[in-house]
């Protein structure tokens, strides 16, 4: 589609294999081309009332803007998390061939 947008949206959980697996399924699914996954990160953050300091698994997803609202229906559907962490951050450039792929890699048509 010309002009379409590529973004990369950040998703966090406690379970690196879940979110391996979640991952993957996004990609099955045409929502994602891919996922760069972080096994291990540590999160600070406040919630109820406390704060916690806790070891996290992180993925980067590239997609398309598009895409982004169903990626967060799925994460709010599926995430183990209450409110899982769902962020879309713009892509401002790149390679032009990579980005080209990440739009075939989600085009739910091919």
């Amino acid at each position: 589609m010309p002009g379409e947008q590529v973004c990369e949206v950040v998703i966090t959980a406690a379970d690196a294999d879940w979110l391996a697996g979640f991952t993957r399924r996004l990609v099955e699914d045409r929502l994602a081309a891919c996922g760069h996954q972080t096994a291990a990160i540590r999160s600070v953050y406040r919630w109820e009332g406390a704060v916690h300091d806790e070891q996290e698994a992180r993925v980067a997803l590239h997609t398309r803007v598009t895409l982004v609202e169903q990626i967060v229906a799925r994460a709010d559907a599926e995430h183990p998390y209450d409110v899982p962490c769902v962020l879309a951050v713009p892509v401002l450039g790149g390679n032009p061939a990579y980005l080209e792929w990440v739009l075939a890699m989600t085009d739910r048509r091919g």
